[in-house]
């Protein structure tokens, strides 16, 4: 159900069983990070420079699919602990800038999809949040921690315990995620900004990536991280982009990147 492909040095990863809104099962999980592995030695050989997640048909992903479980024998730790969040982290670890385009559902694991994608474009109707209420369960998959760190506890809570949907505008409006798009734009936009960072300076944007990820995992203050920005300019000082960028800007022309060291 897992589709991989790659153009024009973005690899695309398309959650491909629309009849199920892209709900993730154990196998379906296992397809995922083989396309992540094989999408990083991509990355490796220069041949992918960025990578778009998206989900085929209505929705993005509507989370674990439930529809052969039985609570009773359920090893949510197996499930949860052993294959989500490792993949979760593998998702967040790429390198490379990594982008997704949620439309329609995005709930429990495919609300994980996003928490672990480096950008994330929604369509204006696209519907998130918890709807575990109904279920007897609480929300999983980094779900707490993307809506308390970005909503607040207040919100959070009123959307755990309700079980309401936030749309896709009202979720970039509330700083959940970056930007909306109508639901028939949505695809074609990202492509075009996707396809614009895949022919930038790749070794600058996951220095980036990575110091975005210090400042949010180890909570470090402002002279800890300017001197993190500090060494990682320094490396970029010996790549082949960096040169490239300071003879374009001096020779009042577009830069020609190549996103190798």
């Amino acid at each position: 159900m897992i589709d991989f492909s790659v153009s024009e040095g973005v690899a695309h990863v398309v959650l491909n069983a629309p009849h199920k809104m892209n709900s993730l099962d154990e196998a379906a999980l296992a397809e995922l990070s083989q396309a992540y592995d094989q999408a990083a030695q991509q990355v490796a050989r220069g041949e992918v420079r960025a990578l778009l997640l998206r989900g085929e048909g209505r929705g993005f992903c509507a989370g674990r699919d439930i529809s052969t479980v039985t609570p009773a024998d359920d090893d949510v730790m197996g499930y949860l602990d052993g294959k989500v969040q490792p993949l979760l982290e593998k998702m967040s670890a790429f390198p490379a800038p990594t982008f997704a385009a949620v439309q329609g559902a995005c709930l429990g694991v495919g609300l994980g999809l996003a928490v672990a994608t480096d950008v994330v474009y929604v369509a204006e109707n696209a519907k998130i949040g918890s709807p575990f209420a109904n279920l007897g369960a609480t929300l999983d998959s980094g779900g707490h921690w993307l809506f308390t760190e970005r909503l607040g506890a207040h919100r959070t809570l009123d959307l755990i315990y309700t079980a309401e949907l936030i749309s896709g505008a009202e979720a970039v409006n509330s700083g959940l995620f970056s930007r909306a798009f109508a639901a028939e734009e949505l695809l074609e936009r990202t492509e075009q900004i996707v396809a614009k960072v895949a022919a930038g300076a790749t070794q600058a944007f996951v220095a980036s990536k990575e110091l975005v990820a210090e400042i949010r995992d180890q909570r470090v203050g402002l002279w800890q991280s300017m001197r993190a920005e500090n060494k990682a300019q320094a490396a970029l000082c010996d790549t082949a982009d960096y040169a490239e960028g300071f003879k374009a800007f001096q020779e009042k022309r577009a830069p020609e990147f190549t996103g190798r060291g």
